[in-house]
C-alpha cells in the first residue's frame, strides 16, 4: 500500500485523502486515453496538469525561476493502469510539500545521483515503447526520458489532457464560483477608493489583500489598475503606476484570485467625474459586446465565431481599430487554457467549459473602456460565474 512521504523522508502506512477532487477517476480515464493511444508512460512537471491528476500541490509562482538541485526531475509518472509515481528533489520538498504527498515517491536528496534515479524510476515501467510529456517538461527531463528509454519516442500528451480538463466537473464550478464571487466582492469593496489623487499601486495593493482576506490563496496573476483618457498616452501595456489619478478617466481593472486550486479572472472600468458622450459610447459597447458573445457561446458554436460576434459590435460602432486582443481564453487550473476565444481557434465549444469573455475599447489619448466576467458553456448561451452589475459606475 502507497504510503504518505514526508519532507523529512518519513514514511506512514496511513494514507488520508487530501483533496476533494476524485484524483483516482482522472487516473483511471486518463489512463484509458494512454492505453488507446498506445502511450505506455506519461510525465509530467508539477504543473496544473499533474495537480489536475493527482493532486500534487503547485506553490505559489514567482517571477523568474526558483529551484534547488535535481529540480529538472520533479514531477510525476503516470501509466496505464498504475498508481502514479512521484519524483521529488529535498530542496523543493523542504520548502513546499511540509504535509507531504500521498503515493509512491522517489524521493531525490541533494547528494544523490538524480540521473541514476531517475534513469531506475523509468525502469520500474517496464520496455516502453512511447512516453508522451506535457508541453511544459523540461528540455532536460525530456533528455532523461530518452536516455533511460533509448527505445521511445516521445509525444506531446498536452492536448490529450486539455480536453479532459476543460470540461469541469461541478465540483470545478463551485471552486471556479467562488473565486469569482470573490473578485465580485472586492470590486465593490475598492470602488470607493478610486478617487482623483489616490494611486494605482495602492488600489492594486488593497484589491490584493482584500482578495486574500475573502479566502483566495493568491492573485491568480498581476493585478492591474490603470487610467485611460482624454489628454492622456496612457495605453493599458503598463498595467499600473505610481501616478496618481486624474480627474476625467476610466480607471480599469484586470483582477482574479485562486481558490481550491482554480482561477478566477474578472475586469471592470469605474470612471472618475462625469463621464464625455465618447466614454459613455464606449462602455455600452463593451458591455453590448460581451452580451453578444455570451449569447453566442453555446455547445457545437466555435472558439472563432464567439470571437467574431464580439468583434462585429465593436466594429459596427467605430471602434473596430482599438479591440486589439482576443475575446478570451478558457480558464481553470490555470488561468489561461486551451482553447482560445479568438480569430485562430476553431474548437467547437461544449457544455461545462469554462472561459473568459472580456471586450475592450483602448484607445490612447480618447478612451479605456474594458469588462470581464468567467462564463460557463451552456445551451442557450454561456452563463456567467460573476454576478456584479454591468451598469455604469461614476465616483
Amino acid at each position: 500500500m502507497p504510503g504518505r512521504f514526508s519532507a523529512v523522508g518519513m514514511e506512514s502506512t496511513e494514507v488520508s485523502n487530501l483533496s476533494k477532487f476524485n484524483h483516482h477517476s482522472r487516473q483511471e480515464r486518463f489512463g484509458a486515453l494512454l492505453g488507446e493511444r498506445g502511450i505506455d508512460l506519461a510525465f509530467f512537471p508539477v504543473s496544473g496538469d499533474l495537480e489536475y491528476l493527482t493532486g500534487f500541490p503547485r506553490k505559489v509562482a514567482s517571477f523568474g525561476n526558483i529551484e534547488h538541485a535535481h529540480a529538472w526531475l520533479l514531477g510525476g509518472l503516470i501509466a496505464p493502469g498504475k498508481d502514479p509515481l512521484f519524483l521529488v528533489n529535498q530542496g523543493y520538498a523542504s520548502f513546499n510539500l511540509p504535509q507531504g504527498v500521498e503515493g509512491d515517491v522517489v524521493y531525490v536528496k541533494n547528494l544523490d545521483d538524480s540521473v541514476n534515479m531517475f534513469q531506475e524510476a523509468i525502469g520500474r515501467f517496464g520496455n516502453l515503447g512511447t512516453v508522451g510529456i506535457s508541453a511544459r517538461t523540461w528540455g532536460t527531463t525530456a533528455i532523461q526520458i530518452m536516455e533511460a528509454a533509448a527505445d521511445a519516442r516521445l509525444v506531446d500528451v498536452s492536448d490529450m489532457l486539455g480536453q479532459m480538463r476543460r470540461i469541469k466537473e461541478p465540483i470545478e464550478l463551485e471552486a471556479m464560483t467562488t473565486a469569482s464571487r470573490i473578485c465580485d466582492a472586492v470590486m465593490k469593496e475598492v470602488t470607493p477608493l478610486v478617487a482623483e489623487g489616490a494611486m494605482e499601486i495602492a488600489i492594486a495593493g488593497e484589491v490584493d489583500r482584500l482578495m486574500q482576506v475573502h479566502g483566495g490563496r493568491t492573485p491568480s496573476f498581476d493585478t492591474g489598475v490603470w487610467a485611460m483618457g482624454p489628454g492622456s498616452g496612457r495605453d493599458a501595456t503598463k498595467r499600473t503606476s505610481m501616478d496618481p489619478l486624474p480627474s476625467a478617466v476610466g480607471v480599469s481593472f484586470d483582477f482574479g484570485t485562486v481558490v481550491d486550486g482554480y482561477c478566477s479572472d474578472f475586469g471592470r472600468t469605474i470612471h472618475i467625474g462625469e463621464p464625455d458622450g465618447r466614454y459613455v459610447d464606449a462602455y455600452n459597447t463593451v458591455i453590448a459586446a460581451q452580451e453578444a458573445g455570451r449569447k453566442a457561446a453555446t455547445p457545437g458554436t466555435s472558439a472563432a465565431d464567439v470571437h467574431s460576434a464580439v468583434v462585429s459590435v465593436i466594429d459596427e460602432a467605430g471602434y473596430g481599430e482599438w479591440f486589439r486582443h482576443r475575446t478570451g481564453h478558457c480558464i481553470g487550473l490555470d488561468t489561461h487554457e486551451k482553447p482560445f476565444i479568438s480569430e485562430e481557434d476553431q474548437t467547437l465549444l461544449e457544455a461545462g467549459m469554462t472561459f473568459t469573455i472580456e471586450p475592450s475599447i483602448f484607445w490612447p489619448g480618447t478612451v479605456g473602456v474594458r469588462v470581464e466576467d468567467l462564463f460557463v458553456c451552456a445551451e442557450n448561451g454561456a452563463e456567467s460565474l460573476n454576478d456584479y452589475p454591468h451598469e455604469m459606475v461614476v465616483v
